[in-house]
């Protein structure tokens, strides 16, 4: 059957596919494994892109992260351009680039250029948090001091907003400022520009980025998957802080879920293990790589790293296909969630794989 590409294609919504109760999609921390490089890791992003695209996964989503070892994911722009020469269909975007550790011209610069790359794919997810510790993030700024006010965060937006769409007033200090690629082009002699802007989405894990996004009708995407007691309050701040915008007409949100399937239920645990091993080590100022299996069964955990061990194991939803299955139809029942987006915490490339693999066939999702 011939497509038609003159039809108008919603770049928010996703389509349900095979048995899921809702469009899946895939978020990517590049995560690098003791005995792993980061070149490894990206050769894991290609081919996990792929496999997501073939097996009907809507959207691929990168988390920008700085300062840990185990995380090789401090560029989403330059890793979504890679992600875009190896696939043609399914969405790429952030999840999220930190608007304040960058300046909006900057953003609207890199994300107009992916744009350019693979037109009328690209997300635009922004979050508030630095994404790392206050050091890190002082460095990313060149400030001495951190500013981190809510108040900021709505400029720095409303700033990124007209840059993507070429509209400060006249008078504004940025009026003839123009991000490029962007609309300007189409404005001047014999101009011809891509009629697909990214779309933005914010990111939250609190009230704040619940309201906010919900007064301005935008699409949230929720951490569930580190901030799971939060997530149905939020959920339920965004629905009823919901305006109607050209953007959305209804509320539309997602929420990030931590999720691993194996070709056993003891592999799975094994697996989640070794991913909250790395968590402690990180809160415990000492980050390094995402530890191996069997370096987690040898470790001794004591009492209050147990007490965190079971609590992190608790929101992560893992086990057989089946298992996760279950779990995620459950989880999205008592959310309402409208998308539902997969990172998997795994020591290894091939692990991580399997997981999408089995989850993918557990949801009869296409094959090609």
């Amino acid at each position: 059957m011939a497509v038609d590409e003159t039809a108008e294609v919603d770049e928010i919504r996703g389509t349900v596919r095979g048995a899921a109760p809702v469009p899946l999609s895939v978020l990517d921390l590049v995560t690098v494994g003791a005995g792993s490089t980061a070149s490894d890791a990206l050769r894991t992003s290609v081919a996990l892109s792929r496999l997501a695209e073939s097996r009907g996964f809507h959207r691929y989503w990168v988390a920008e992260h700085h300062s840990m070892p185990g995380v090789a994911s401090s560029s989403p722009a330059v890793i979504l351009a890679h992600l875009a020469a190896h696939t043609e269909r399914i969405r790429l975007g952030s999840g999220g680039v930190m608007l304040p550790n960058h300046a909006p011209l900057v953003i609207a610069e890199q994300f107009g250029t992916l744009e350019a790359m693979a037109p009328g794919r690209i997300d635009l997810g922004l979050g508030r948090a630095p994404g790392t510790d206050g050091a890190t993030a002082a460095a990313l700024r060149r400030a001495d001091q951190l500013h981190e006010g809510a108040e900021d965060f709505p400029q720095q937006l409303a700033e990124l907003t007209r840059f993507l769409d070429d509209d400060f007033p006249d008078g504004h200090p940025y009026a003839r400022i123009h991000a490029v690629p962007g609309p300007v082009q189409a404005g001047s002699p014999g101009g011809v520009q891509s009629p697909h802007r990214p779309p933005i989405w914010l990111l939250g894990s609190s009230g704040f980025s619940a309201r906010l996004v919900g007064t301005l009708g935008l699409p949230f995407a929720f951490a569930h998957h580190f901030s799971a007691q939060n997530t149905v309050p939020a959920l339920d701040l965004y629905r009823a802080s919901f305006r109607p915008s050209p953007v959305l007409d209804a509320p539309y949100a997602l929420i990030g879920v931590a999720a691993l399937a194996a070709d056993d239920e003891k592999e799975a645990r094994r697996q989640v293990r070794a991913a909250a091993l790395n968590m402690i080590r990180l809160r415990k100022g000492r980050p390094g790589l995402v530890p191996t299996p069997e370096e987690a069964e040898a470790y001794a955990f004591d009492p209050l790293e147990e007490e965190f061990l079971n609590s992190w194991t608790a929101n992560v939803v893992h086990g057989t296909a089946d298992e996760v299955r279950s779990g995620l139809d459950d989880l999205q029942k008592r959310t309402g969630a409208d998308e539902l987006m997969l990172t998997a915490n795994a020591h290894g490339g091939a692990a991580r794989l399997r997981s999408y693999e089995l989850i993918a066939d557990a949801y009869e999702l296409p094959t090609a």
